[in-house]
């Protein structure tokens, strides 16, 4: 089915839309990397009710596929079929609650959560400074920096399942591991609520600013990247690992290992989604057999080759 064709059923389908539907939008726009083939079909709710809407009346055979702020997602050139949904301004909100909580929607950049937390007060968040991305990635993944990780601080999240249906889902029943959430796939999150402490607005700031001069220090932010590439082993850092085995600088066209941090791959300016992939695959061929270790990608692959 074309985009252009499916984009015409779901308008016949679902008259009380509000978010913005479109066929064929250019995913590399979206993603860090700055590449990747088209969304067949891209749906951006206005709120969680009208996500809820689309989700009743999306018909069952459609695929759906998440995306986030692109941070850590690598779209292949031949685009993702189906419905890609990337939720805007209608899951930005922020509210501090009693108790030194935060309840943010999922569309929140990581970064501004830190901020939002700070400024109220409200210590434990601290650590998503150094987190690229946004909260639903964050919660999908369990992400984590500096030693504390999303599991350590959420109360709870909501989500709308493939039907429409609406749940709260507590701490628990994210079934957190290392980089690894267990709530069912067809999830979509659309708020989190997390619990601090109380603490100095002066002192959290501190933190976050030598977070943020850490991260500038040993990590590429200001290329085109998606963030560390492989988890970590057990009892082993990706890099070092990485480095051992000779891969610091390697690249495959425009797609090279970061000479800073050899756990980030960057686009260097025409690479393509191939190019990154192939070259992460090299990495992991090269790691395994120097090391014998099967490094495990971090960053979610989408999509289907040009």
């Amino acid at each position: 089915m074309s985009g252009t064709k499916l984009y015409e059923i779901l308008v016949a389908a679902m008259p009380d839309l509000r978010g913005r539907l479109g066929a064929g939008s250019v995913l590399k726009d979206y993603t860090w990397f700055r590449v990747g083939g088209p969304a067949e079909v891209l749906f951006s709710p206005a709120d969680e009710a009208d996500l809820a809407y689309f989700m009743k009346a999306l018909p069952a055979d459609v695929p759906v596929t998440t995306i986030g702020l692109g941070s850590n997602l690598l779209v292949r050139d031949g685009g993702i079929d189906g419905v890609v949904i990337r939720l805007g301004r209608g899951f930005n909100q922020i509210e501090v609650e009693e108790g030194s909580r935060l309840r943010v929607g999922t569309a929140v950049p990581d970064t501004k959560v830190a901020r939002a937390a700070a400024d109220a007060g409200i210590a434990g968040l601290a650590f998503y400074r150094g987190i690229p991305g946004g909260i639903g990635g964050a919660l999908r993944m369990n992400g984590g920096a500096h030693g504390t990780e999303t599991c350590d601080v959420l109360v709870e999240a909501r989500a709308s399942d493939r039907s429409g249906n609406i749940h709260v889902l507590s701490v628990g029943d994210m079934g957190y591991t290392y980089r690894h959430c267990g709530a069912p796939e067809d999830y979509i999150f659309t708020e989190a609520l997390f619990q601090g402490r109380p603490g100095d607005p002066a002192e959290i700031l501190a933190e976050m600013d030598e977070i943020a001069a850490y991260r500038e220090e040993v990590q590429p932010i200001k290329s085109r990247t998606g963030g560390s590439t492989f988890k970590n082993p057990q009892d082993n850092k990706s890099w070092q690992l990485i480095d051992a085995a000779g891969c610091r600088g390697l690249a495959v066209g425009d797609a090279k290992v970061s000479e800073l941090h050899c756990n980030f791959l960057i686009n260097e300016g025409n690479a393509s989604a191939a190019d990154l992939e192939t070259l992460g695959e090299t990495v992991r061929e090269r790691v395994k057999e120097t090391s014998g270790v099967q490094l495990e990608w971090e960053i979610k692959r989408l999509g289907k080759p040009a």
